[in-house]
C-alpha cells in the first residue's frame, strides 16, 4: 500500500448553519481576525505615545501642535463611530471592518512620512476615522457570532488583547524610537494589519444582507459631526487658548448647541437616521448611555492623569510610566475574565456590574489620596482596584444593550454606547485637566513663595513659560515643589471623578434586569425573518379563507332567490303599436 493511500483524509470543516450557529472552534477562528484588528488599533495608538515629544520636536512643532496631534485622532474616532455603526446596519459588516482597517493603516503609514505637524495632524485624522470603524464594528460583529449568554467565555481574550496593546505599546515604541527612529512607530502596524485583513477574509463568514434600497442620512451625519466636533474642540482649547467664560467660548458652545438641535430635528424626520431617536425609548439603552458617559471619564482620565502623575510627580520616564500602570491593566484583565466566565455560567450580570461600579468608586477615592510621596505599592493596589471595576463594566454595558435592543438597530446601538463613552471621556478629561492645571499652578505659586529670593528668581526663569517642565532638569528645591504640586493635583482630580462614578452606580442599579439571550444576532435575525415569513403566510391564508367565505355566502344567497320577476309579478304586458301611442305634444 502506498504512503499516499495510507494518509487519513482531512476532516472537512463543519459549515456554519443557516441560522448563524457556530461551533466553539469556528468562533475562535472568526475572532482571530477581529482580535488582531483590535490589537493593531490599540498598538498603533499606544506605540506613538512615548515618542510623541520627540516627534513634535523633530517637526519643529509647538505645544499647540502636541495637543492637536492627540485631539485630532480622538475627535475623528468619536465623530465617526455612530456613522460606522449605522453603516453596519445597512451594508456588509465584513467588508466595512476590512475597509476601516485599510483606512486606519493607510493613515498610520502616511503619518510616518510627515514633514511637518500640519500633515501629521491631517493623517492622524484619517487614522482616527479608521479607528472609529474598528471600535464599533468589532463589538457589532462579536454580537453577530456570539450570544449574550456565551460572551463571557471570550471576554478574557479581549481583555488580554487590550492589556497587551496598552502595556506593550509604549515599551515597543520606546525601543523602536531609540533603535530605528520615530517614523517606524507608524510603520509597525502595516504587516500586522495585512495579516488581520487576510484572516478576516478567510475566517469571518457572515450571511449576506437582504438587498434593499438604502437611504443615507448625509445631512444628519454632517450636523452630528459638526456639533460634536465643535464641542470637543471647545473643551480641548478652553482654559489654555482662551478662558472658559469668554466670547469665544460662548460662540463655540452656541454653535455646537444649534448644530445638535438641528441634528435632532433631522434625525426625527428622516427614514434612516444616523442615531434613531426611537432607541432612547428603550430604557436599557438610555440608562446605559448615561452610565457610559461617566465610565468614559474614569477610563480616559485614569490613563492620562496616571501617566502625568508617574512622570511629573514621581520622575518616571515614559517607558517606566507605562510599566508602572501595569497593575491597572492587570485588574482589568482579571476582572473581565473572571466575571465574564461567571456571567456565562450563571446568566446573572446585574450584581457583577454593581460590584464593578462600587470598585470604580473605591478606586477613585483611593487614588484621590495620592501625593508625591505615596508608596508605589499602594498606588499599584489602588490602580488594580480601579482596573477591576472598569473591567466589570465596560464590555458588560455594551452586552446588556445588545441583549435588549432590536436586531435591526444593533449597529447604531452598539456604536452609540461607544460614542457616548468617548464623548464623555473627552469632555470630562478636558474639564478635569483644566482643574489639574489650576490646582498645580496655585500649589507651585505657594511653594515658590517659601523659597529664598535667589531660588525664586531661578524658579520664575525656569517655570515662567507656563509649559510642562522636564522634571529631571529642574534644580532640587524647585523639583520638590513641582512634584508635590502634581502629586496633590492628581489626587484632587481623581477625587472629583468619584461623584461621576456614583452616577454610574445609580444608573447600573436602574438597569432592567433582562435575562441574557442564548441566540446570536444572526440567529435572532434569522428567527425574526422566519417569523415574518410565517406571519405573512398566515395573513395570506386568512385573506384567502375570508375570500372563500364571501364566495360561499354569495352562492348560498343566490341559491335561495326566486327567478327574476317571480317575487314581484307584473302580469301580462301588452305591446302597443307605435301608431297607437298618445302624442306628447300639446
Amino acid at each position: 500500500m502506498s504512503r499516499a493511500s495510507r494518509r487519513t483524509p482531512a476532516k472537512p470543516r463543519r459549515p456554519i448553519s443557516a441560522d448563524g450557529t457556530m461551533t466553539h472552534r469556528q468562533v475562535l477562528e472568526a475572532l482571530s481576525g477581529l482580535l488582531l484588528g483590535m490589537f493593531v488599533s490599540i498598538l498603533a495608538g499606544t506605540v506613538v505615545s512615548t515618542s510623541l515629544p520627540v516627534i513634535i520636536a523633530d517637526l519643529d512643532g509647538s505645544q499647540s501642535s502636541y495637543t492637536w496631534v492627540i485631539t485630532a485622532t480622538l475627535l475623528a474616532t468619536t465623530v465617526s463611530t455612530p456613522i460606522w455603526g449605522k453603516f453596519a446596519d445597512l451594508f456588509n459588516r465584513k467588508l466595512l471592518i476590512q475597509l476601516s482597517l485599510v483606512i486606519f493603516v493607510l493613515g498610520s503609514a502616511l503619518a510616518g512620512f510627515s514633514q511637518d505637524t500640519g500633515t501629521l495632524i491631517g493623517f492622524r485624522v484619517l487614522q482616527g476615522l479608521g479607528a472609529g470603524g474598528l471600535a464599533a464594528l468589532s463589538q457589532i460583529i462579536m454580537a453577530d457570532i456570539i450570544s449574550p449568554r456565551d460572551r463571557g467565555k471570550y471576554a478574557g481574550l479581549f481583555g488580554a488583547v487590550m492589556a497587551l496593546g496598552t502595556v506593550g505599546g509604549p515599551l515597543i515604541g520606546g525601543v523602536i524610537t531609540d533603535a530605528f527612529g520615530w517614523r517606524w512607530n507608524f510603520f509597525i502596524a502595516l504587516p500586522v494589519a495585512i495579516v488581520a485583513i487576510a484572516l478576516l477574509q478567510r475566517t469571518l463568514h457572515l450571511p449576506e444582507r437582504v438587498k434593499r434600497v438604502v437611504r443615507i442620512d448625509y445631512l444628519g451625519a454632517v450636523l452630528i459631526a459638526g456639533g460634536v466636533s465643535l464641542l470637543m474642540i471647545w473643551v480641548t482649547l478652553a482654559g489654555s487658548d482662551f478662558e472658559w467664560a469668554s466670547v469665544t467660548s460662548f460662540v463655540m458652545v452656541g454653535g455646537a448647541v444649534l448644530l445638535l438641535i438641528a441634528a435632532v430635528i433631522v434625525e426625527a424626520t428622516v427614514k434612516e437616521p444616523i442615531i434613531p431617536l426611537t432607541m432612547f425609548r428603550n430604557r436599557t439603552f438610555s440608562i446605559a448611555t448615561v452610565a457610559s458617559v461617566s465610565v468614559g471619564v474614569s477610563l480616559f482620565g485614569t490613563s492620562l492623569f496616571l501617566s502625568q502623575y508617574m512622570q511629573l510627580a514621581r520622575g518616571a520616564t515614559p517607558t517606566e510610566s507605562g510599566l508602572l500602570t501595569i497593575p491597572m491593566m492587570g485588574g482589568f484583565l482579571v476582572s473581565s475574565t473572571a466575571f465574564g466566565m461567571l456571567i456565562t455560567r450563571t446568566g446573572k450580570w446585574k450584581a457583577i456590574m454593581i460590584i464593578g461600579s462600587v470598585l470604580v468608586i473605591a478606586g477613585q477615592l483611593l487614588l484621590g489620596t495620592l501625593t508625591s510621596t505615596t508608596n508605589l505599592v499602594l498606588v499599584g493596589v489602588f490602580m488594580f482596584v480601579l482596573g477591576a471595576g472598569l473591567g466589570s463594566l465596560m464590555q458588560n454595558l455594551v452586552l446588556v444593550v445588545q441583549n435588549a435592543i432590536d436586531v435591526k438597530n444593533l449597529g447604531v446601538a452598539t456604536s452609540g454606547i461607544t460614542f457616548f463613552r468617548s464623548l464623555g471621556g473627552t469632555v470630562g478629561v478636558s474639564v478635569l485637566g483644566s482643574v489639574l492645571g489650576t490646582v498645580v499652578a496655585d500649589s507651585i505659586r505657594r511653594g515658590i513663595g517659601t523659597l529664598e529670593p535667589a531660588q525664586q528668581a531661578v524658579a520664575s526663569a525656569t517655570l515662567g513659560s507656563g509649559t510642562i517642565p522636564s522634571i529631571a532638569e529642574l534644580p532640587g528645591a524647585i523639583r520638590v515643589i513641582v512634584e508635590a504640586a502634581y502629586g496633590s493635583g492628581a489626587g484632587t482630580v481623581f477625587l472629583l471623578g468619584a461623584p461621576l462614578a456614583v452616577i454610574t452606580l445609580v444608573m447600573v442599579c436602574l438597569l432592567p434586569n433582562i435575562p441574557l439571550g442564548g441566540k446570536t444576532a444572526i440567529a435572532r435575525a434569522h428567527a425574526e425573518g422566519e417569523q415574518r415569513a410565517a406571519d405573512a403566510r398566515a395573513r395570506a391564508q386568512r385573506e384567502l379563507a375570508d375570500m372563500e367565505d364571501s364566495l360561499i355566502d354569495a352562492s348560498s344567497a343566490s341559491a335561495g332567490l326566486s327567478p327574476v320577476g317571480l317575487n314581484n309579478p307584473t302580469g301580462s304586458i301588452r305591446v302597443v303599436d307605435p301608431s297607437e301611442r298618445p302624442s306628447l305634444k300639446g
